[in-house]
């Protein structure tokens, strides 16, 4: 019997240096309500609700546009919207900013340049860059939902050069090669 203890005291030894190494794996993950989560800091400098999703299991947040007053967008029009949002965001993922489906559908308004990539090292406030796709105005008000963001994993990838790349059945084809 007493052997078995000892197996079990390495056993639990072993057990705490596999734990104390996947800690330092997982610094950027908390458990909340028994689900493993990433941790993201942030600094909300805007007078709107701290991100959050809506609904369980939603793969975006809702980002809303911080004004000091209304803004008009105009037919076919751009514009840099702030949200007063700054995020650290964890080494190897990004912030993809993306368009609001019911924004664009009934409205026309969607994000220009989409996805929008936010890297790691940036620390700066979050701006969305808005367009008007139709010929009537469209007003931005303080608090409205302009965007969603989207956490996404990055792999860091060596670039291998090479004479030649290796064959495949698609090749060379592109911009409508699989048909209609």
């Amino acid at each position: 019997m007493e052997n078995n203890l000892d197996e079990f005291n390495i056993l639990d030894q072993d057990i705490k240096k596999i734990l104390e190494n996947a800690n330092n794996l997982v610094k950027d993950w908390v458990y909340v309500d028994n689900v493993m989560k990433l941790k993201i800091r942030f600094v909300n400098q805007s007078t709107n609700q701290d991100p959050a999703y809506a609904k369980q299991g939603d793969s975006g947040f809702d980002l809303r546009a911080f004004l000091k007053e209304d803004a008009v967008l105009k037919p076919f029009q751009r514009a840099l919207v702030p949200t007063g949002l700054y995020f650290q965001i964890p080494e190897n993922f990004e912030l993809q900013v993306r368009p609001r489906s019911g924004l664009a559908l009934k409205n026309g308004i969607t994000v220009l340049n989409t996805p929008g990539t936010v890297d790691s090292g940036y620390r700066g406030e979050i701006k969305v860059i808005l367009v008007n796709h139709t010929d009537r105005d469209y007003q931005v008000t303080k608090g409205d939902k302009v965007a969603q963001m989207v956490f996404h994993k990055c792999h860091e990838v060596f670039f291998e050069p090479v004479a030649e790349l290796d064959s495949s059945e698609r090749g060379k084809g592109g911009f409508g090669s699989s048909g209609n």
